[in-house]
């Protein structure tokens, strides 16, 4: 927001007099914990778990993938484990259980056969997502509902078997008045295109950014708040991950979690993986305004295996995941120390279904992490 147009107005309230009421009075109920909550709450020593064993041994041969249940971390690995594996099982056991199931194929393996799949992908292809289940089981590839896949699977050779899911593909999805610091969670306007900012971050070099999504504009293009107050210039993209920078001095590690025109933020702590079944939260400004507050109860299912490398994820009441305008804003989780976590950024809708770009990515690709 512009400061030489908004004022701030500070009451002084008095205090009043009062006489006492002697009668006694009944103790207020504790209001009702948020069960969505405190399920992303009680997930945080699975996460943790996970986060060991896939520092040691996500490029080990052999591994499937990692899947966070109810009550353990589920570790799914091809072959014999590895020595050095296992006690790194043991370890990350002891600060959440962590169990190894066998897998038919690794990570590694799905992904070759993936590339099959995309190389016979061409115009008029039924499928439009390639997907990769944590267990190792085999390809999942999302194909229109109108379409007949028949003909197409049939004639590939992937080497791992193949399922169809008949689905909606997910859309790009193109806090109104931020100011410096800017946060995330706030509108960006891009030209025509308004957008969301996702997290305030910097690289190696101390330079600050806002990040969001790609598809909301181009290297070069002028960003402002949507009072036209400037925020910064578009430097770099990677374009297939649907991640780009927007050079900004004045950040904050804080993005806002409320209504459209709500001022709640929350502080983000830092960033971290995404693992299959974690629930996670969404505050893009359009479904800020349309819910009153950012969407949550968003379940991770899969990770894509194309180009754009996603996430895909779905709300678990059947609420519209995410809405046009929601497109980079902030994907994230609870931090047991208060707070978020940073996960990722919003990329595209299919009702319920939603698709983000993880936070590992654009630090993989820019290199760029918390203030």
């Amino acid at each position: 927001m512009k400061a030489t147009t908004v004022r701030w107005a500070v009451t002084a309230v008095a205090a009043l007099s009062a006489a006492l009421i002697s009668s006694p009075v009944s103790a207020q109920p504790a209001p009702a914990p948020d069960p969505v909550q405190a399920r992303m709450l009680a997930q945080q020593p699975l996460i943790a778990a996970a986060d060991i064993v896939k520092a040691e041994a996500e490029d080990v041969t052999g591994f499937a993938g990692l899947v966070l249940e109810d009550s353990h971390v589920e570790l799914w690995w091809k072959g014999d484990v590895p020595d050095s594996v296992a006690a790194v099982v043991k370890r990350a056991s002891e600060v959440a259980p962590v169990r190894v199931s066998p897998a038919a194929h690794t990570n590694a393996e799905l992904r070759e056969a993936a590339k099959t799949v995309e190389a016979s992908r061409g115009p008029g292809s039924p499928v439009h997502a390639v997907k990769i289940p944590a267990d190792g089981s085999g390809l999942v590839l999302g194909t229109y509902p109108w379409s007949d896949a028949g003909a197409f699977t049939s004639a590939l050779d992937p080497g791992v078997p193949v399922s169809v899911v008949r689905e909606e593909p997910l859309r790009p999805v193109s806090r109104r008045n931020d100011g410096p610091p800017w946060k995330g969670g706030a509108t960006i306007v891009l030209g025509n295109a308004a957008c969301t900012s996702g997290f305030a971050v910097r690289n190696g070099n101390n330079d600050r950014f806002l990040l969001t999504a790609a598809h909301c504009g181009n290297p070069g293009q002028r960003v402002t708040d949507p009072t036209g107050e400037y925020i910064g210039t578009v430097s770099v993209e990677h374009s297939d991950h649907d991640i780009m920078l927007i050079p900004t001095g004045n950040v904050t590690s804080q993005l806002y979690v409320g209504g459209g025109d709500s001022n709640s933020v929350e502080a983000v702590r830092g960033w971290g993986d995404v693992y299959t079944n974690e629930i996670l939260c969404q505050s893009g400004v359009t479904s800020a305004g349309a819910t009153g507050g950012a969407v949550c109860n968003i379940k991770v299912l899969f990770f894509y295996s194309d180009r754009e490398d996603l996430v895909e994820g779905e709300q678990l009441n059947g609420q519209p995941a995410a809405r046009p305008g929601d497109s980079g804003g902030p994907v994230y989780g609870p931090s047991s120390a208060g707070g978020v976590i940073a996960k990722g950024t919003v990329t595209r809708t299919a009702g319920a279904r939603i698709g983000f770009q993880d936070f590992r990515t654009a630090n993989r690709d820019f290199g760029v992490y918390m203030p």
